[in-house]
């Protein structure tokens, strides 16, 4: 009789399949154990108290406080086997209203889904460890896949190929869900400093490896503000935009000196075409400037040169 052998991943999955738990209830499960171990103090708490923000009577955090890492650690992976259960689910269990036919037939041509931005943050805190702990408390409801310090060291949060909470609200283009389709990037930085050279050149090597790995477009890698310009103005003005575009991160304007701008130039319709959410201008615009020309200002107008700037990448995105 010949033998027949069951490859691992196969087999993995059939295990996976029959002992299933819905994710929603399994995380409730570890909120409870959580509390209850939290009530008992047999995991592991904060031993540095936290000093009280007198202004708004708010706790503020303490760099030096400890990260319960551990139990964070453990719930990513139970969450991660969860919905790798969901993923090994038969696509006719997901809606019990549809008609589906009495005989399921998998197909075998498929793969995981793939990001197609990335967008870049920067932490607006004052510490890789204040932010880590940040991206660790459920009550936050904000991740990112990466947190890169200002020495340049790389904390890969979350799988890439899972749905971190960065972008928010926004739109781009025609996106409205960026989480969904994107990487999250935070750079430590308290919104209003220089960034490191150790810490951009940690970013070039993450966005050479995700570029390689999921071909993401060059037009493809925004700013948090770029995203949610009403919301949002990160990456601050100190950010390298010009430096990364030359790595094919992001696109960049070429020298403007004979650059004539045409007299029915319409630039709201422009900055549509590259991306913004228009339907505030003004917020759209700050951050048009903020990204592409490095200045902080309120302006809702674009000067002369800024408009020979929006024609020159207007040319570039529409072709």
């Amino acid at each position: 009789m010949k033998k027949v052998i069951i490859p691992v991943s196969i087999a993995l999955i059939s295990v996976w399949s029959c002992a299933r738990k819905t994710v929603p209830s399994r995380v409730e499960q570890l909120k409870a154990e959580r509390a209850a171990a939290m009530r008992t103090h047999t995991a592991p708490v904060a031993t540095v108290p936290e000093p009280q923000n007198q202004e708004n009577n708010m706790v503020s955090p303490n760099p030096n406080t400890y990260m319960d890492s551990s139990y964070a650690n453990y719930t990513y992976h139970v969450m991660a086997k969860a919905f790798s259960d969901s993923i090994a689910e038969n696509p006719n269990l997901n809606d019990a209203s549809l008609n589906y036919a009495s005989d399921f037939v998998g197909s075998i041509n498929f793969n995981l889904r793939k990001p197609n931005f990335v967008i870049i943050h920067h932490t607006a805190q004052d510490s890789v460890s204040q932010t880590l702990r940040t991206f660790t408390l459920a009550r936050t409801g904000v991740s990112a896949h990466y947190v890169i310090g200002r020495d340049g060291l790389v904390h890969h949060m979350v799988n890439d190929y899972l749905r971190a909470w960065h972008a928010g609200g926004g739109r781009w283009g025609n996106v409205t869900d960026m989480n969904s389709c994107s990487i999250g990037i935070e750079l430590d930085n308290n919104g209003y400093e220089p960034f490191t050279d150790a810490q951009i050149n940690s970013l070039l090597q993450v966005l050479r490896s995700l570029k390689k790995r999921f071909d993401i477009p060059a037009a493809n890698f925004i700013g948090h503000s770029d995203w949610a310009p009403v919301r949002k103005d990160d990456p601050n003005v100190y950010f390298p935009w010009k430096l990364l575009s030359q790595y094919g991160f992001g696109l960049w304007w070429d020298d403007t000196t004979n650059v004539q701008v045409p007299q029915n130039f319409d630039y709201l319709q422009a900055l549509r075409i590259i991306g913004y959410d228009v339907r505030n201008s003004v917020k759209a615009i700050i951050s048009f400037r903020r990204h592409f020309c490095g200045i902080n200002s309120n302006d809702g107008t674009l000067s002369p040169q800024e408009q020979k700037v929006l024609f020159c990448l207007y040319k570039k995105y529409l072709y």
